[in-house]
């Protein structure tokens, strides 16, 4: 499907609330969102994806001892002082350029009670705008290039859009999955949503990746929606509501997905992303040829 000018949605959110559990004991002090990919942090790839979608605002979830990501996307002065007095003038092109993506706010979740809550902590914030709803934890090789997919479709429908791919059977208990009718290529009408289900019980093998555009009328399906498993309140629960509304699609994205939410994930995130670094990849695909001889 040949990507189009489609009108521009202005705020994304991105969710960094979490306690990040699986990193412990380093996310005792650390966001995860903080942790390097390559020399980037994770939260940034989705904040750079967001501005190169034309966003202009960005809504940062966050929680008791996320402080390090606002001091990270402010400026700093003395920093870039003293780059330019050693005449790093690449490096402090890069630094002020960081500060200068978009415009962030930060928005506290106070309590846990799971991703459509943390989606709810921001309606004050977007109020009646669709937006861009980023788990940074997902990081997309086509990114930018799959966001401008489902704005199209959202333009094209005015709904609510997700992005979906498919994954094997017994990967299925690990995701929401959708029920889908086929409309275009890659694009399909979702006619109902299940949160995590058996294998063998599934509608499908499409399941929901960390990319969603979303019309405003998800607020009132989240306040609607009571806990789930967990006493959380799903973000996919919330959408089989909305969908009983209205209409919401899902678009199949191609390109590979890395998980950076665990341990072993951010590990293959890193080790992928250096492989294709112009810098460094090849001394890197040497190293691990060696290590794998040894």
């Amino acid at each position: 499907m040949a990507v189009r000018t489609v009108a521009r949605i202005r705020k994304a959110v991105i969710t960094a609330a979490g306690w990040g559990t699986r990193f412990l004991p380093v996310t005792k002090s650390q966001p995860k969102e903080m942790l390097p990919l390559l020399n980037k942090p994770l939260i940034q790839y989705s904040v750079e994806e967001a501005a190169a979608c034309g966003v202009d605002l960005v809504v940062i979830i966050t929680s008791l001892g996320k402080r390090a990501m606002e001091d990270y996307f402010d400026r700093s002065f003395e920093l870039e002082q003293m780059l330019e007095r050693q005449g790093k003038t690449e490096l402090l092109d890069e630094i002020r350029r960081l500060s200068s993506l978009a415009d962030i706010c930060y928005v506290r979740q106070k309590e846990q009670l799971g991703l459509g809550h943390a989606v709810l902590t921001a309606k004050n914030v977007v109020g009646d705008e669709p937006f861009i709803l980023f788990l940074p934890d997902d990081i997309f090789e086509h990114g930018e290039l799959v966001l401008k997919q489902m704005l199209a479709i959202h333009e094209r429908h005015r709904s609510s859009v997700i992005s979906v791919r498919e994954v094997a059977e017994e990967e299925v208990s690990r995701y929401g999955i959708i029920k889908a009718k086929k409309v275009a290529e890659r694009v399909y009408e979702v006619q109902d949503l299940v949160e995590k289900p058996k294998v063998g019980e599934a509608p499908s093998r499409l399941a929901i990746m960390g990319r969603y555009v979303l019309r405003p009328e998800i607020f009132a399906a989240i306040e609607s929606t009571p806990p789930g498993r967990n006493g959380e309140i799903q973000i996919t629960d919330a959408l089989k509501r909305l969908g009983q509304k209205q209409p919401i699609y899902a678009y199949e994205f191609d390109g590979e997905l890395y998980d950076a939410g665990t341990l072993l994930g951010w590990l293959k995130t890193t080790v992928a992303l250096g492989l294709k670094d112009p810098v460094i990849g090849s001394e890197l695909r040497d190293y691990l040829g060696d290590q794998l001889r040894d």
